[in-house]
C-alpha cells in the first residue's frame, strides 16, 4: 500500500494543490476539512486532475473527537500536512479570538494524537508574518522573530513555539515547518484555484473578481510606504511550486533524510513585487485592465518582505520556477473557468 498522508484543509487553497501533487507522487492522501473556507466540489477537480479521487472526511479539526475517528477508520497515516486555519490578517484584527482557537486548537489536537497513531511526520504551514517588519530583505530562516503585526501572524508564531517544544520534550516525531510568502496562481488545468467563501481577504481573488466584473473595484492598501511606488512589497510565489515543496518535506521526514527532528524553511522566490507591478503585471499578462483606488493603510501589513530562498534550494532541492505572469495568467483562467461554469 501506498504511503498515506493526512492532508487537513485539503479542499483550500494550498491543501487542494498539494494534494494534487502528493496524488502524483504516488501517496494515499486523506483530506479532513469543515468546509468554512472551501467546497466539496473541490474533491472532483482534484480526481478530474490526477484521476484519483482522494478519501474526503468533513470533520472540524479543532474537535479532538472527531479527529480521533478519523485516525480510526482510515489508519495507517505516517506523516499530516496541516493546513487547516483561519488566515486572514484583516479579519484576525478583528475577530482575535476567534483566530486563537481555531489556529492552536487544531494543532494541539492533532500533535497529541500523533504518538498514539503512531505517525511520525508533521508538515506546518507557517507564515513570512513570522519574520514581522523585517530589518533588512531578503530574509532567511535566521532572521529574527519579531513582534506579530497581527492576531493572524502570532498564531503561527505561537504554533512555531508549541511544536518547537513538543519535539524537544521527546514526543517522538520529526516536523518540517514552511514559512510561505504569498501563494498566488491556480492549478494550470484550471480545474482547482483559490475560491473563497464570501468576499475574498486575499489579494488575487478579489483582483480577478474585480477584473471579470464581480466587484466594482480593487483597494490598494496605502500608497505612502517607504517603497519605490509606495505600495507594499511581497514576494509571490505559484501555489503549484508552493505545493511541490510539501511534498519534498513530506517525503525527507518518512525517508530519515534528516538527522534534526525540526527544520524549517522560507518557500519564497527571492523577488519582491509591489502590489502596484502586481497589477500592471496581471494587466500585461491578460489583456485585462483592474480597476482599482487608492485606500488607507489597513492595519496588520507590513510595508515589505521577501524571501532568501536559498536553504530550500540547497537542502530541499526544491526552487519556485513559475514567472509571475504565468502564475497571474493562471488565475485570470481559473476565474474565466468558474464563470463558463456559472460558480462565480
Amino acid at each position: 500500500m501506498n504511503e498515506r498522508i493526512l492532508v487537513t484543509g485539503g479542499t483550500g487553497y494550498i491543501g487542494s494543490h498539494t494534494t494534487v501533487e502528493l496524488i502524483e507522487e504516488g501517496y494515499d492522501v486523506v483530506i479532513c476539512d469543515n468546509l468554512s473556507n472551501s467546497n466539496r466540489g473541490v474533491v472532483d477537480g482534484i480526481e478530474a486532475i490526477t484521476g484519483r479521487r482522494p478519501i474526503f472526511v468533513e470533520a472540524d479539526c479543532a474537535d479532538p473527537v472527531a479527529m480521533r475517528k478519523l485516525m480510526e477508520d482510515y489508519p495507517g497515516i505516517k506523516a499530516i500536512i496541516n493546513f487547516a486555519a483561519s488566515k486572514a490578517v484583516g479579519e484576525s484584527v478583528s475577530k482575535p479570538l476567534l483566530y486563537y482557537r481555531n489556529n492552536l486548537n487544531i494543532l494541539i489536537n492533532l500533535l497529541e494524537l500523533m504518538p498514539e497513531f503512531g505517525i511520525r511526520g508533521f508538515v506546518f504551514s507557517s507564515s513570512c508574518t513570522v519574520y514581522g517588519e523585517p530589518d533588512r530583505n531578503p530574509v532567511d530562516e535566521t532572521s529574527p522573530i519579531k513582534a506579530a503585526t497581527s492576531p493572524y501572524g502570532n498564531t503561527k508564531q505561537i504554533s512555531e513555539e508549541i511544536i518547537t517544544d513538543y519535539i524537544r520534550s521527546g514526543a517522538g516525531i520529526k516536523s518540517i515547518i514552511l514559512r510561505y510568502f504569498n501563494p498566488v496562481g491556480a492549478h494550470p488545468s484550471a480545474l482547482i484555484g483559490e475560491l473563497p467563501n464570501g468576499v475574498p481577504q486575499n489579494l488575487i481573488p478579489y483582483l480577478t473578481q474585480t477584473a471579470i466584473g464581480i466587484r466594482p473595484e480593487l483597494s490598494v492598501f496605502g500608497n505612502d510606504y517607504n517603497t519605490p511606488d509606495g505600495s507594499c512589497i511581497r514576494d509571490f510565489i505559484n501555489v503549484v511550486d508552493l505545493a511541490k515543496a510539501h511534498v519534498v518535506a513530506a517525503r525527507r521526514m518518512l525517508s530519515d533524510e534528516s538527522s534534526d527532528d525540526i527544520e524549517i524553511f522560507n518557500l519564497g522566490t527571492g523577488n519582491g513585487v509591489s502590489v502596484l507591478e502586481l497589477i500592471n503585471t496581471f494587466r500585461e499578462a491578460t489583456g485585462v485592465d483592474v480597476p482599482y483606488k487608492i485606500v488607507g493603510r489597513r492595519e496588520g501589513d507590513i510595508e515589505k518582505v521577501w524571501a532568501d530562498p536559498s536553504r530550500a534550494n540547497n537542502v530541499l532541492g526544491w526552487k519556485a520556477t513559475t514567472p509571475l505572469a504565468d502564475t497571474l495568467l493562471s488565475a485570470w483562467n481559473w476565474q474565466l473557468q468558474l464563470r463558463k461554469r456559472g460558480i462565480m
